[in-house]
């Protein structure tokens, strides 16, 4: 009786509204607990995972691209002359001052998604758009970083879930020494891969003197700028929270201060430490810079987001794309640990 009672009132709103919503659903005591009793299914809203952002962009600079490629440009040599620098005594015409520069350009890359939707599920589920857009703008972060960490961008690279040839210039592929230096000049892909200084575990384990090491090769010009920091892999960092003096049995060398920045290991050396995941494990865990100057991000200034129908009814289909690049700058402002 009162199902019908309601129905025949929503149809006089409805003549006089011009529509109403009827609820058929009736009313009862809370009897029992359980699925369906006393209630409705209450929709919280939607939320993701958190993801891991990327972690090279908490220092590294960061510019705006409009175009398809990026040259990158550094002054190499000296201005002053070289034999005797002082009074005047610059030779015209002769090559001296000994002036020199070192040219190097990327492509600009894309990262791209499409994810179908229900338009019904859209609908009844709160807060879903913007979450799946929240996590998608994650989801490329998480695949810019593993890229400017791990992937070879030369010709026949296997690196295929970083982008290979389609992705970025990895931190990994850079090559290896005991100095600094600018890679071959010019606009090939072959150009620019530079030689990042590397500091190889000393012995089996990692020790202390490791990091000594690592934080004593890099020049002292860069160690009180702004951005100058470690950055290390979990698994590293929980090696080093475990090192302990007189062979293992004394206490903790990463101690706690009590202080918010004291915890043991949040600063080494006075420089902040960043744990980044993105980095390999088993090859280079550990890198100490000042990211500002070492290391640069491009991205273009717009990121797209399309909504397009399916080709079934009731469906859509989310699309984005983010283009972006990223290089070694400057090559001095950086170490390498490898074990």
């Amino acid at each position: 009786m009162k199902i019908t009672e309601r129905i025949l009132n929503g149809v006089k709103k409805a003549l006089t509204d011009g529509q109403a919503t009827v609820d058929l659903k009736e009313s009862s005591l809370i009897t029992a607990s359980g699925s369906g009793v006393g209630g409705r299914v209450l929709f919280d809203d939607a939320f993701a995972a958190l993801r891991y952002a990327n972690p090279f962009r908490q220092g590294s600079r960061e510019i705006v691209m409009t175009d398809s490629d990026a040259q990158f440009v550094a002054k190499t040599g000296n201005a002053a002359n070289s034999t005797n620098p002082w009074g005047y005594t610059v030779s015209p015409n002769s090559g001296s001052p000994n002036i020199d520069t070192s040219i190097w350009q990327l492509p600009v890359r894309v990262i791209s998604a499409q994810i179908p939707l229900r338009t019904a599920v859209l609908g009844d589920v709160n807060n879903l758009g913007p979450e799946i857009v929240e996590d998608l703008m994650l989801e490329f972060s998480q695949l810019e970083a593993a890229s400017m960490a791990l992937n070879n961008d030369q010709s026949g690279s296997i690196t295929t879930s970083t982008g290979a040839e389609l992705g970025l210039r990895g931190l990994a592929t850079y090559l290896a020494n005991g100095t600094a230096s600018f890679g071959t000049s010019g606009t090939a892909m072959t150009n620019g891969i530079h030689t990042i200084k590397t500091v190889a575990k000393a012995g089996a384990t990692v020790t202390y003197e490791d990091l000594v090491n690592v934080a004593s090769a890099l020049p002292g010009q860069y160690w009180a700028m702004p951005g100058t920091a470690w950055h290390i892999h979990p698994d590293l960092m929980i090696t080093l929270r475990k090192l302990r003096s007189d062979a293992g049995a004394g206490p903790a060398l990463l101690v706690e201060t009590g202080d918010e920045d004291g915890g043991a290991g949040a600063y080494i050396f006075g420089f902040p430490v960043v744990v980044n995941p993105y980095l390999s494990p088993t090859v280079a865990p550990m890198f100490l810079a000042n990211w500002p100057r070492f290391m640069t991000i491009g991205d273009f200034p717009e990121i797209k987001l399309q909504m397009m129908e399916q080709t079934q009814p009731g469906f859509v289909n989310l699309y984005g794309e983010k283009r972006m690049v990223s290089t070694v700058r400057d090559v001095f402002a950086g170490v390498r640990f490898t074990i």
